[in-house]
């Protein structure tokens, strides 16, 4: 990259990007289901659950059976919508918290979001407006989270990882990451609205100073119609890239290739 294009802000994508495709269809989805019954019948009356149940349609928020049918009609379909959603995170949450769940990184993004982060944090208390920003490595960035899955789920995962101390931030990435968006407060990933939508909230950056990284073509297209330099990830486990991607994009297997 040139230096003049210095990414300031990283903004990554989280299935295939930061961990396994395999760990959200796999382990995730399935802990959801497995998990659904018991809460129901345990929680179905309960004031902590019941902001949960209502934003259901009502027909399916009538009954721990309507429910249990529909969120399962919904997962096997991969439908994504928001109620649905906010339910998984609630799940998610128990599961993270009893340490039944841990999300699995590629073994380059723990210590390259800390060098990051950490260098962004102590250039920004060390540089005046208008210096270059440089961490020795093409770039010192803000790192930001861009994903299908809601916040509260993005902060549950990035909350409880398998990065170690070698790392320097243990399991817990949350403090390396500046913002957070998803299809809610940002729009779909594959629409350049979304992109410049997430851009025009920090205006003091100029869009081409964005590096959006993600497995899907589809999403980093939209983001360079925005204005962003954006990568494709590949990743073990990911779906094929064909050669005209591999012709059109730039492609890393590893944060460290940035």
């Amino acid at each position: 990259m040139a230096a003049a294009n210095k990414p300031r802000v990283v903004l990554l994508d989280i299935e295939g990007t930061v961990c396994p495709i395999s760990f959200v269809k796999d382990v995730l989805f399935p802990y959801a289901l497995t998990a659904l019954p018991a809460t129901l019948e345990r929680e179905w009356c309960s004031p902590a659950f019941a902001p949960y149940r209502d934003a259901f349609p009502p027909e399916h928020a009538a009954t721990p059976a309507a429910l249990t049918s529909h969120v399962r009609d919904l997962m096997s379909r991969d439908v994504k919508v928001a109620y649905l959603k906010s339910l998984q995170g609630y799940l998610w949450e128990a599961g993270y918290a009893s340490g039944a769940l841990k999300a699995p990184l590629f073994a380059d993004v723990a210590g390259r979001m800390a060098s990051w982060a950490t260098t962004a944090t102590a250039t920004a208390t060390t540089t005046t407006k208008g210096e270059e920003d440089d961490d020795g490595s093409g770039c010192c960035c803000r790192v930001m989270i861009y994903s299908s899955g809601s916040v509260p789920a993005q902060k549950l995962l990035f909350g409880h990882t398998d990065a170690d101390s070698t790392a320097a931030v243990g399991g817990d990435l949350r403090g390396l990451i500046s913002d957070w968006f998803d299809t809610v407060n940002a729009g779909p990933k594959t629409e350049r609205a979304s992109y410049e939508k997430i851009a025009a909230q920090y205006p003091e950056v100029p869009v081409g100073e964005w590096l959006f990284l993600s497995d899907n073509v589809k999403e980093v297209v939209a983001a360079k119609e925005a204005g962003m330099q954006s990568v494709v990830v590949e990743r073990p486990g990911n779906a094929a890239l064909s050669e005209e991607d591999r012709r059109v994009h730039r492609v890393v297997t590893s944060f460290y290739e940035l």
